[in-house]
């Protein structure tokens, strides 16, 4: 096993189920990823993409952030086992960071290297790239991509192992970098959704870092803000070069060459520009006011 799968094998503070351990029990042995995705299903709704408008008491739910904080909230509104059948309102409202890190959370409970991607989708309409997390588990052999926001039968394709379609399946924020540096895709054709305000290449920027924090372990907020994250689309040479650095050695790692991996662990380690070092600006996507976030201090 390599630093990398090793990673991968514990439980990060936002994974930990903690106290509510035992709320995993009805998991099926072998951590089949889309029975986990079911059960995980049966516990959230999507807080935008649903259709359904979050009661303001309930806004919080977007925010719950750790895993143990999300089952919490579950088991206070449902005190029934995780599969009993819950009315899709009367879930955890979330998005797809929070179906991955559950389902990344089950995988690790049965002992399954896991770990969540952040980056873009190309799958939920032609011509777009939807900011997107999805889960990433290591088989034995290799890594698998999975959707656990997605039913099965949803698209023509296998959910639980995504294909390799560059952006027009699931890319990381590296992969959607590297396109739009290369002249493959329009960096405006990647953000939250079309027309919106948080999209074009410094988002794309902003989603390296992102991914990188998720695949070492911080797996923060899609609205947390913190180190070399921007809100202008203009860059100096010195910051284009340095996240073209960023993102060939996330690839490279991706691809399997350990001293890639090893690099970035180096530089997630000691740069500020990519390591939060325990403290983000949580933003709002209901327009309530930034709130800086101590997350030694705030974890449950």
């Amino acid at each position: 096993m390599n630093d990398e799968v090793r990673r991968a094998v514990p439980h990060t503070p936002f994974s930990d189920p903690g106290a509510f351990r035992a709320r995993w029990d009805v998991l099926p042995a072998d951590a089949d990823v889309g029975a986990i995705g079911a059960v995980v299903r049966n516990l959230l709704y999507h807080y935008r993409a649903d259709g359904i408008e979050v009661p303001e008491e309930r806004r919080s739910d977007i925010d719950a952030r750790w895993v143990r904080r999300i089952l919490a909230i579950d088991a206070e509104r449902h005190p029934e086992p995780l599969d009993a059948p819950r009315e899709r309102s009367e879930r955890v409202a979330g998005c797809c960071r929070d179906y991955t890190l559950l389902t990344v959370s089950a995988l690790r409970e049965r002992g399954v290297p896991a770990r969540s991607r952040g980056g873009f989708a190309g799958y939920f309409g032609d011509g777009y790239h939807f900011d997107h997390v999805v889960v990433e588990f290591h088989d034995g052999r290799r890594w698998v991509r999975a959707d656990a926001q997605l039913e099965p039968g949803w698209k023509p394709f296998d959910v639980c192992d995504l294909p390799a379609l560059g952006v027009d399946g699931f890319a990381t924020g590296a992969e959607g970098w590297r396109a739009v540096r290369d002249g493959a895709a329009d960096a405006r054709t990647f953000g939250v959704f079309p027309e919106s305000p948080f999209s074009g290449a410094s988002f794309v920027f902003d989603y390296v870092i992102r991914d990188l924090a998720h695949r070492m372990g911080d797996e923060l907020l899609l609205w947390d803000v913190w180190g070399a994250m921007k809100d202008e689309e203009t860059f100096a040479d010195a910051e284009l070069a340095w996240m073209d650095g960023i993102a060939a050695l996330v690839v490279a790692a991706d691809a399997g060459d350990a001293e890639a991996d090893r690099e970035l662990a180096r530089l997630y380690a000691r740069d500020d520009r990519l390591n939060p070092r325990g403290r983000v600006l949580q933003a709002s996507p209901y327009g309530q006011p930034d709130v800086e976030v101590d997350l030694l201090a705030d974890a449950p």
